[in-house]
């Protein structure tokens, strides 16, 4: 699972003791759950919250505790609507007055010799979103490295920055860490990208060896239009990969609809000629199941598998509890 919504406001309405004691309200009994000190929300609806709107609460109950804080990371990722992936575990701020960076608990205060711009969604503070997105990409598994680079050029994800912008940003920078990462995300981001699972799909699609697909290739068949996410041009192979986001699911009308409308825009391509894969992002994390579609669809491999680079996927040590999305 993955955020890739600027979430400004607080998923869920906070209770502080203060209003507990002025509502009546006993925060203690189990119907409460303190996400910050001295701030609760009702505990059945932040366990009903997907992992990453979990975190998108801790971020907000923190700054409701330090409004003065400037968020960096995946929380300033929450306030900018850069992807970050299921629950992170650490709030992390940045301090470029700290002589070194240090945790407490939960949080961690980050500095750094390089100079970060800091900007604000409407009153809270955040590391600007190039700055942003490079710290990420430095510290995240390269997939996901990806998802961030690719949502950061991309119209179709409301890319703010461009490729080169980017790639100079990070290589002025004096600090080393991930330089063999970025460079490995700079040579494979694609402005074309329209959502972190085509992204992360691209990554494993690459390590597993098969052939590079082509991105948002139009057809036109029957008098209809229609763009698919990859095209595999040996076999005119076409591959969806899903996001749940599409399907509108908030409003079951609109979902039915759209299901129809995949449905008989996936008959019209299988009907001039294309064998379809489609999968979701839960299958790009488990590798086996995205390979397996990508076969059953005659998809050639070309090269071998890069099992260095196959392992990351499972290497997931910023999330709180690591999980497939």
């Amino acid at each position: 699972m993955f955020a890739q919504r600027a979430v400004t406001r607080a998923p869920l309405p906070f209770v502080t003791i203060k209003e507990g004691r002025m509502l009546g309200i006993r925060l203690s009994s189990p119907e409460y759950l303190r996400v910050r000190s001295g701030i609760y929300v009702n505990r059945a609806q932040y366990v009903a919250l997907p992992s990453w709107k979990r975190y998108a609460v801790r971020v907000h109950a923190f700054v409701r505790k330090h409004p003065d804080a400037v968020l960096c990371l995946e929380s300033a990722a929450v306030i900018l609507g850069i992807p970050y992936f299921n629950e992170p575990k650490d709030i992390h701020v940045y301090d470029p007055e700290r002589a070194a960076s240090r945790r407490f608990g939960d949080v961690v205060v980050h500095t750094s010799d390089d100079p970060r711009m800091v900007g604000s969604a409407g009153s809270i503070l955040t590391t600007s979103p190039m700055d942003t997105a490079v710290d990420l990409i430095r510290m995240l598994p390269p997939a996901q490295g990806l998802a961030v680079a690719d949502a950061a050029i991309a119209p179709a994800q409301g890319g703010f920055s461009d490729l080169a912008e980017l790639r100079a940003l990070s290589e002025a920078q004096r600090n080393r860490r991930g330089r063999a990462r970025l460079r490995w995300v700079w040579s494979h981001a694609d402005a074309r990208a329209e959502s972190p699972a085509e992204s992360v799909s691209r990554a494993v699609i690459g390590w597993c060896g098969f052939e590079h697909p082509e991105l948002q290739r139009e057809f036109e068949y029957e008098g209809a239009r229609d763009r698919v996410d990859f095209l595999f041009p040996s076999t005119g192979a076409i591959g969806e990969a899903d996001g749940w986001g599409k399907y509108e699911l908030d409003d079951p009308n609109k979902a039915a609809q759209h299901l129809r409308d995949e449905k008989r825009r996936e008959d019209r391509l299988r009907r001039h000629g294309h064998p379809f894969s489609r999968w979701d992002l839960a299958d790009a994390w488990r590798v086996n199941p995205l390979a397996n579609a990508l076969r059953a669809a005659r998809v050639p491999i070309v090269r071998p598998r890069e099992h260095a680079f196959l392992t990351t996927i499972s290497q997931r040590p910023r999330e709180k509890h690591p999980q497939h999305p």
